[in-house]
């Protein structure tokens, strides 16, 4: 078996076992039949082990002496690590972890854009502030992805801008959840609106003008807009 091929096993035994728990199939408790798995999945026990170590890595699951690979509760789950945000994305959990993750972004990106604000580099944040204009031109031509990567680059690039290596590490996260919206059918929540994306130019305007306040404040009212937006349509019954 070639290196190529055990990698490419690796990344489907591990989306599928973990899609899987994230949906509760098996359930918190239950150990994993890994020798079934392996028959069902057609794999070597070496790119099974692998999966479950990953598994493990992000508090999924825990192997126990005498009783094998137990399902953890979600509370021993990483919540915020991107692999795991793409699962709950793809789940039926996607309004429920958009409302969690929207506020806790609410309670960060505001002090990461005061930060970015504060900081002496001005390429950042004309990086920062072109994403945003390609928001705007990408949501004007209705180009969904074009807006998507750039939504992608401007977060990055605030948090990353704000020299705090915490929240620099968080832009992954951030990342994740924003490309999970392309899971979602709905178009009162998958549509890339001119609004939003004005919302975004004028947090860029702010940050490339040096106001740290105005920063904070236009970050936690771009969040706050799209978490009241995120609750309100959770609620709406979705058309068959």
């Amino acid at each position: 078996m070639s290196t190529g091929t055990e990698r490419g096993q690796h990344a489907r035994v591990l989306d599928a076992l973990g899609q899987a728990i994230v949906e509760g199939r098996p359930p918190v408790g239950a150990v994993l039949p890994l020798d079934e798995l392996g028959t069902r999945f057609g794999v070597s026990r070496s790119v099974l082990r692998e999966a479950v170590r990953v598994l493990q890595s992000l508090g999924m699951v825990e192997p126990r002496q005498k009783v094998g690979t137990m399902v953890q509760p979600r509370s021993s789950w990483d919540m915020v690590h991107p692999q795991l945000v793409a699962w709950r994305g793809r789940s039926g959990e996607y309004f429920t972890q958009m409302r969690e993750l929207l506020e806790l972004r609410l309670g960060l990106e505001p002090v990461g854009a005061r930060l970015c604000a504060a900081t002496t580099d001005p390429l950042r944040t004309a990086l920062v502030r072109q994403a945003a204009v390609t928001m705007v031109d990408a949501a004007a031509a209705g180009d969904e992805r074009r807006y998507l990567e750039a939504d992608v680059a401007f977060h990055t690039g605030l948090l990353q801008g704000s020299g705090n290596a915490v929240l620099a590490h968080f832009a992954a996260t951030v990342e994740a959840v924003l490309r999970t919206r392309t899971a979602e059918r709905r178009a009162t929540i998958t549509a890339w609106t001119p609004e939003a994306a004005r919302a975004h130019l004028a947090l860029a305007d702010a940050l490339v003008a040096g106001d740290a306040e105005g920063s904070s404040r236009a970050a936690h009212e771009l969040i706050l807009g799209t978490l009241e937006e995120f609750v309100h349509e959770s609620a709406r019954p979705t058309r068959p």
